[in-house]
C-alpha cells in the first residue's frame, strides 16, 4: 500500500511538531501544559492535531481541551 505524500497531516509526533514550528520540546510540552496546545494519547503515543499546531502558530486559542 502506497501512501500519497503530498495528503496534508492531520497530526505530529511531539518531535515532527518540534521541526514544524522550530520549538523546542520542552516549549511543546509546556504550551500543552498551559492547555494552549491540544495534545491526544493514541495507544502509547502523543499526537498532536495539525489544527492546534496551525492554531498555536497563528496565535489563536485552542478550541478543545487535552485527551491525555
Amino acid at each position: 500500500m502506497q501512501f500519497d505524500k503530498h495528503l496534508p497531516k492531520l497530526a505530529y509526533s511531539i518531535k515532527e511538531a518540534c521541526q514544524a514550528s522550530s520549538l523546542g520540546k520542552t516549549t511543546i510540552y509546556a504550551h500543552i501544559t498551559a492547555g494552549h496546545l491540544r495534545a491526544v494519547r493514541i495507544g502509547g503515543r502523543t499526537v498532536i492535531p495539525a489544527d492546534s499546531l496551525h492554531a498555536l502558530i497563528n496565535g489563536e486559542v485552542c478550541k478543545a481541551s487535552n485527551t491525555q
